[in-house]
């Protein structure tokens, strides 16, 4: 059996009880909410705090509000409340698209959106979701509040803009119109960490072409978001040519690591099918929402 090194332990009551014990126990100290990461990591020791923050108690953290045009969600939201709400679905369906495939639904009843984006890990499906949904993190410290792009966020494996005596708070999604996203995951077997994922969110124009467009992988090598995948469709009108074009630049454009799960060549051929998809799906999603909008 595999014993995390001992640590001592405390209960948040607030944010800023939480800031006020990050800055008290200084460097040694993590925040956990589900601990589905940092639990494991603790047992392997590879983490060893000398000091566990709960922060449990936080609800202020825990929310899903639409604010003008944007959707806040709060860190402490859980993935089974982002996977059950319709707002959501209807707003971001990418989002219900990875929390299906996110761990079982043991972990999903305790894990957290602001866990899952802060352990940074570069097989996790929603930092690449929030990538393509263009996120801004909203991080609370000493020196105040401080708004962060998802897309300067995480700075590398394991690693966010998050200092160690700050707090993630929210997530703000930007509300768009005739909108549509979809995300999907190839894995060894069911709540695995991905082989290989794709994630693409498309806004079309009044005439029916693509205004914009993001396409992201994960576990597959790249820095999540393919901008050459998502360039050929701007412009013009969605169709299976450029998806498979699209889907051809992603394969070439990332960088995947033979291992268990698969050798390099079988990860380009995901990242080239699941960008196909996800596009297909993000661009009929989107023209839904449109032909809706026009109904009134």
């Amino acid at each position: 059996m595999q014993i995390p090194a001992s640590f001592d332990y405390v209960r948040a009551s607030s944010v800023d009880n939480a800031l006020e014990l990050l800055a008290r126990y200084g460097p040694e100290s993590r925040v956990v909410a589900g601990g589905h990461s940092l639990l494991p990591m603790m047992k392997l020791r590879l983490a060893r705090p000398e000091w566990l923050i709960d922060i449990n108690d936080l609800y202020e953290l825990d929310f899903i509000l639409r604010d003008g045009n944007k959707l806040r969600v709060g860190a402490l939201t859980r993935h089974t409340t982002l996977l059950e709400s319709d707002e959501v679905a209807a707003l971001f369906p990418i989002v219900r698209d990875a929390e299906r495939v996110i761990a079982d639904p043991t972990v999903r009843n305790r894990g957290t959106i602001g866990g899952s984006l802060c352990q940074a890990d570069p097989a996790e499906d929603l930092s690449t979701v929030c990538d393509v949904l263009d996120a801004e993190a909203v991080i609370r410290g000493p020196g105040g509040e401080r708004a962060v792009a998802m897309s300067g966020f995480h700075r590398g494996p394991y690693e966010t803009a998050v200092g160690q005596d700050e707090l993630l708070c929210e997530l703000r999604f930007p509300i768009r119109p005739r909108a549509g996203s979809a995300y999907e995951k190839v894995e060894r077997r069911v709540g695995d960490w991905a082989t290989g994922a794709a994630g693409a969110a498309v806004t079309l124009a009044a005439d029916g072409t693509v205004e914009d467009a993001t396409v992201g992988l994960t576990a597959l090598g790249l820095d999540r978001t393919v901008a050459e995948a998502a360039a050929v469709l701007r412009g013009k009108r969605p169709a299976e040519d450029l998806f498979t074009e699209a889907g051809r630049l992603a394969a070439a454009a990332c960088d995947p690591v033979p291992d268990q799960r698969g050798p390099v060549d079988y990860k380009r051929h995901l990242a080239d099918e699941l960008t196909r998809r996800v596009l297909r799906r993000a661009c009929a999603r989107a023209a839904q929402m449109a032909a809706r909008m026009q109904e009134g």
